[in-house]
């Protein structure tokens, strides 16, 4: 039998001392995080908490006036806000009985009725805003994009026809057509030679569009007149819309199934519903012919057009 040194016995006792601290903070890293420290107290009002959560409810809540914030500020302001709303509650409002009056109670009972409509509605538009419906309404859109034709064009755009015609001279004669729309061209986009990419006939005005879609690729045209001035137009090129990626229309199509399928629950229980307008006859509360039980029209479904 061997006798250990002393040497030995404290490299053995430092070991088993490093192994005692690895486990006990493998213990602790495995250990649930507290409900209190995933959403801390932040400040405290006269004894009452105002916790992340409280934070993160007003944000929802006040939205649009912190969206030019960073992020620390709209968390600095937030909480002041917050502050400010607990010292006016614990005490101003309570002194006063404001809760008390019919009008405050009025108020109170409006936006509970509002916060359950909308939370409601958000819940009928997030059920329908399935995968299949999101993709059945982009493949509908996108045939109907597809059948359309696009033009890619330059202009050159002058104030007067006589100008207009010393151009068509010019090009007649030979100059290049882009380098002679950034020496005449009035137009904001001159210095792209004119170059206005691939547009459909709705977006540009009738007498443009009329001209540039009857021409064929590497004509030029006459000069036109529109109210922005007189224009000779270069058709470059014609082609097919093409859709866009889904991922890049996805927001635009989950906004528009879900106002759909709100539009259409409202619409069916309104007509569940008895609703009995006591401030104008029967036959005046509504247009003759019109429909009481349609859905509101939802958010236009048409894509935009993917860039020049």
């Amino acid at each position: 039998m061997t006798t250990s040194s002393p040497a030995t016995k404290l490299r053995i006792r430092l070991a088993a001392s490093a192994l005692g601290g690895c486990l006990a903070m493998a213990l602790l890293a495995g250990s649930p995080v507290r409900a209190e420290d995933a959403n801390p107290v932040l400040a405290k009002v006269n004894g009452s908490e105002i916790r992340q959560s409280d934070v993160t409810l007003a944000e929802e809540e006040l939205g649009p006036s912190l969206a030019q914030m960073d992020p620390a500020t709209k968390q600095e302001n937030v909480l002041s806000f917050l502050i400010d709303m607990k010292i006016v509650v614990s005490k101003a409002a309570e002194d006063k009985k404001v809760e008390d009056s019919d009008d405050f109670k009025k108020k109170l009972a409006f936006a509970r009725n509002r916060l359950l409509m909308d939370n409601l509605l958000a819940e009928e538009g997030k059920a329908a805003t399935t995968d299949d419906a999101m993709k059945k309404v982009y493949e509908d859109a996108a045939k109907q994009i597809t059948s359309e034709q696009e033009v890619h064009a330059r202009h050159i755009l002058v104030p007067t026809e006589e100008e207009a015609k010393k151009v068509e001279e010019e090009l007649k004669k030979g100059a290049d057509f882009a380098e002679l729309a950034k020496k005449e061209s009035k137009d904001p986009g001159a210095s792209d030679g004119g170059d206005l990419g691939f547009f459909t006939k709705e977006q540009m005005v009738p007498e443009f569009s009329k001209v540039a879609f009857a021409l064929e690729p590497g004509k030029i045209s006459d000069p036109v007149k529109t109210q922005f001035g007189w224009h000779i137009i270069k058709v470059e090129e014609k082609r097919a819309r093409k859709a866009p990626e889904f991922a890049q229309v996805k927001p635009q199509i989950e906004q528009y199934i879900a106002r759909k399928a709100q539009a259409e629950y409202v619409a069916k229980l309104r007509q569940e519903a008895k609703v009995e307008r006591l401030d104008k006859p029967a036959d005046a509360a509504a247009p003759a012919g019109a429909d009481k039980t349609a859905p509101a029209k939802p958010a236009d479904s048409k894509m935009a057009p993917p860039k020049k």
